[in-house]
């Protein structure tokens, strides 16, 4: 059986250098994926590779 799951969001507001949303928006459209998207996969990508050192 297919099975959707829904997710909660909240929005925030970051400040980010202007070559970092460049590279973002690149990427994003590259991938064919919104910029949103990718910040989230990119952020949990993040946290589940940071070395146990640095938790």
């Amino acid at each position: 059986m297919l099975k959707i799951e829904k997710r909660e969001y909240q929005n925030k507001t970051f400040r980010l250098p202007l070559s970092l949303v460049e590279r973002l928006n690149r990427l994003a459209q590259e991938k064919n994926i919104s910029v949103n998207q990718l910040v989230v996969i990119l952020c949990e990508y993040g946290l589940e590779n940071l070395d146990s050192d640095d938790t």
